[in-house]
């Protein structure tokens, strides 16, 4: 990481460039992507991208980091007043069935990353682990609060609801992959009872 990423420097030219970076890697790939295009849409110098990040790579780090950190706070936001297990399940999936509607959907950014960084000891690759990883926790602690049977093969199988939905839902109607995949979750909920 380079110094600005380290100290959490939030400069400007900094949040202009992972904005930038952010909204290309998403819509068209990461490899496909260049150093100069990103400075070029940013209208930030190269110099100034090498002050902040010490190259791609810390640059595509930043815009998985910014990703794992706003899908926790949707999931942190989606629980929000609710007491109910279940209804907490549920509306944490809701959440992810309404990014999956949402204007310009390609996908999960971190499945979509992993696709172009096969190799598992790579940094990103490793970056797209240890969200996953975070994701499962979290949900199987959220259904393990539904039932009084272990939750582990229930958090395997909505996470592979969900990437199912994720890898759909840019290919096929939103609308119905969101539905098929909360009737997913409805069927794994009754399996907690």
């Amino acid at each position: 990481m380079s110094p600005g990423t380290r100290s959490g420097s939030t400069s400007e030219p900094r949040a202009r460039l992972l904005s930038t970076a952010t909204r290309i890697f998403y819509t068209q790939g990461i490899h496909s992507v260049g150093i100069d295009r990103i400075t070029a849409e940013a209208q930030v110098p190269r110099a100034t991208l090498y002050r902040h990040f010490s190259g791609k790579e810390d640059l595509v780090l930043a815009y998985l980091d910014a990703a794992d950190r706003g899908i926790r706070a949707q999931i942190t936001a989606a629980q929000a007043d609710i007491e109910s297990p279940a209804e907490v399940v549920r509306a944490v999936c809701r959440s992810i069935a309404e990014g999956i509607g949402s204007q310009g959907f390609r996908g999960c950014a971190f499945l979509n990353a992993v696709a172009e960084y096969p190799d598992p000891a790579h940094p990103v690759h490793q970056a797209v682990l240890a969200h996953r990883q975070w994701f499962l926790d979290t949900v199987t602690e959220l259904l393990a609060r539904t039932g009084r049977t272990p939750a582990d093969a229930a958090g395997r199988h909505l996470v592979m609801l969900r990437d199912g939905a994720m890898a759909a839902g840019c290919l096929f109607d939103p609308h119905l992959i969101s539905e098929t995949f909360l009737q997913g979750v409805e069927g794994i909920l009754a399996t907690r009872h």
